[in-house]
């Protein structure tokens, strides 16, 4: 069972971050639900029930925002959707409606928090395409996509998606997904056209971004003052519709020594995925990389494999790296760097 001291910890820590990544209400909201928590209030009793040692791993504090978001997205919360962009609000001081939801709606919100959160977040791929370029430029032959983490599998149709900035762009001009304005940097190659082969994901628990329940999902768990992620979003799940992608319902510790069983030739193998890592646990973190190690070394020129991954780096603050590495060789460096929803990507350092 959660403490009461643990829980007020989570929330501030999340509200802070909120702050950080440009959601002032979320930041408002999880500060005022963390005095309530620790002045001995009811809104503990639905956290209580949940363990979360992994802070970010278990996303607690999301999780309750994601089930409040998603009954203010059905109509059921119409008091507090008047202080939700997502659906048009923008009236200030929205704790007193929060709050009531909180406790009007205990019953429906309880099964709510237990759902995971599943932001497949679109920008990231902004910050991917710099190492699909690479890949594309290097192998100079068709992509195999193999996205680990994959959630709704938006990421694996990144090809079909409006990329800009720096005084550059790239993908259809007609996409429904418009990252441009993403990238403070152009990335040094810019391919004309790039072939995907095969667009194949895993995840635990795969959402189905072509149902409502998988669309309602995947909206409720984005931050609702972030109109521009909206946006992203639901050009992602108008591709989705037409621009098939297979995710997998399977552990990563299983898949991808299978996916990975035969590299083959004429095609490149791109592993990749953005803030997963910290999701794993300390056995899947040690047995990935050496997957992919066994497998570089069975690549070849005509069947190489690439690592592609977005995932936080210590150096000596917390950034988020944009690296790659390629079989035969192992060669491994940083193209890019970005913020954790795929904004201000810029060029690495060659």
């Amino acid at each position: 069972m959660l403490s009461r001291e643990r829980a007020v910890f989570l929330l501030r820590e999340q509200a802070n971050a909120c702050g950080a990544f440009g959601s002032p209400l979320y930041m408002e909201l999880l500060g005022h639900v963390a005095d309530d928590v620790a002045a001995g209030g009811t809104v503990f009793d639905l956290l209580e029930p949940y363990d979360a040692p992994n802070a970010r791993a278990d996303a607690l504090a999301l999780r309750l925002m994601a089930a409040v978001h998603r009954l203010v997205l059905t109509g059921e919360a119409p008091a507090l959707a008047a202080h939700y962009p997502s659906v048009g609000g923008d009236a200030p001081n929205p704790w007193p409606a929060f709050a009531d939801v909180l406790g009007g709606h205990r019953e429906r919100l309880a099964p709510l928090v237990a759902l995971p959160c599943q932001t497949n977040e679109v920008g990231r791929a902004a910050a991917l395409a710099f190492g699909f370029f690479e890949a594309a430029r290097s192998a100079n032959m068709p992509l195999r996509l193999l996205e680990v983490g994959a959630s709704a599998g938006l990421n694996l149709r990144w090809d079909v998606y409006r990329y800009g900035g720096g005084g550059a762009t790239w993908g259809p001009v007609d996409s429904p997904v418009d990252l441009v304005g993403l990238w403070h940097d152009a990335p040094v190659v810019l391919p004309s056209t790039i072939r995907v082969a095969e667009r194949r994901g895993c995840d635990p628990r795969p959402v189905d971004p072509t149902s409502p329940e998988g669309r309602l999902s995947l909206e409720a768990s984005l931050w609702a003052d972030q109109e521009a992620r909206f946006a992203r979003l639901r050009g992602a799940l108008h591709v989705a519709a037409r621009v098939p992608a297979e995710v997998d319902r399977e552990s990563v510790a299983d898949w991808l020594p299978r996916q990975l069983g035969e590299l083959t030739p004429g095609l490149a193998t791109v592993v990749y995925h953005s803030i997963v890592q910290e999701y794993f646990s300390d056995a899947v973190r040690a047995a990935f990389p050496a997957c992919l190690e066994e497998a570089g070394a069975r690549a070849s020129a005509g069947a190489p494999l690439y690592w592609l991954r977005l995932e936080p780096v210590s150096a000596p603050e917390l950034r988020y790296a944009v690296t790659l590495t390629r079989w035969p060789g192992g060669e491994q460096r940083i193209v890019a760097w970005s913020g954790p929803h795929g904004s201000a990507v810029r060029r690495a350092d060659p």
